[in-house]
């Protein structure tokens, strides 16, 4: 025994032949797959579909090429698989902080979970936001961003509705918050600067306090009208 790790003993003492290594323990499937997809998800986030191979993704998990077909089909159903996990978190991630009554909590809370996520799952954020080089079942980030502002939608509905707006107009000033919110965080992924609390505190404030002073029917000052 070396090391704790068992070798074979079959050679006789004084013998110069070296003992065997221990064999590795062979992964099962599922270990196998979680391994492919963390390190697709790697590789994706750095170099991009198009300069991730099959060969790099078996090579850096010490299998051949046919284990990462057997598994995901190519290198098309690894990707798809990694977007789809990374939206679903997202999307959980949104959805699981709105637990406030206040609107403008609400706000903040949407906003930090997009800067936890993105702070937390840099990699899976650098995937989504990079056009999709393959038709995705579950859509794109921009799908994402409109699954999520559905969320915010309901909120701004019944606070439209309490001010005596129009609430049919929620959802377009939901995809506009969500989108400013998105927008901000691909910027700050690569700065971050200032914190993320300032951030979310800054993205809060144009955001409630537009809101706060929105016009029952907004108007334009412009020569252009339509």
């Amino acid at each position: 025994m070396i090391d704790g790790v068992a070798t074979d003993s079959s050679s006789t003492p004084g013998s110069t032949e070296k003992p065997r290594r221990a064999r590795r323990t062979r992964m099962t499937g599922a270990e196998r797959r979680q391994q492919l997809l963390e390190i697709g998800r790697t590789l994706f986030a750095a170099k991009g579909f198009e300069g991730t191979s099959v060969e790099e993704i078996a090579a850096k998990a010490g299998v051949s090429k046919p284990v990462v077909y057997e598994h995901f089909g190519g290198k098309e159903g690894l990707y798809a698989v990694v977007v789809d996990r990374e939206m679903r978190r997202l999307l959980d991630m949104v959805t699981g902080s709105l637990t406030a009554g206040h609107p403008r909590e609400l706000c903040e809370q949407a906003a930090f979970a997009l800067l936890d996520y993105i702070e937390e799952y840099t990699d899976g954020f650098r995937i989504l936001v990079r056009d999709s080089p393959i038709p995705q079942s579950t859509g794109s980030f921009a799908s994402l961003i409109s699954d999520i502002a559905t969320q915010v939608e309901d909120i701004l509905g019944r606070e439209f509705k309490s001010r005596g707006f129009d609430s049919k107009l929620a959802p377009l000033y939901a995809q506009a918050l969500v989108g400013m919110v998105a927008l901000t965080g691909q910027w700050w992924l690569d700065v971050r600067k200032p914190r993320k609390a300032e951030v979310a505190a800054h993205l809060v404030n144009l955001a409630w306090h537009g809101l706060d002073g929105l016009e029952p029917k907004p108007r334009l000052i412009g020569h252009r009208k339509s």
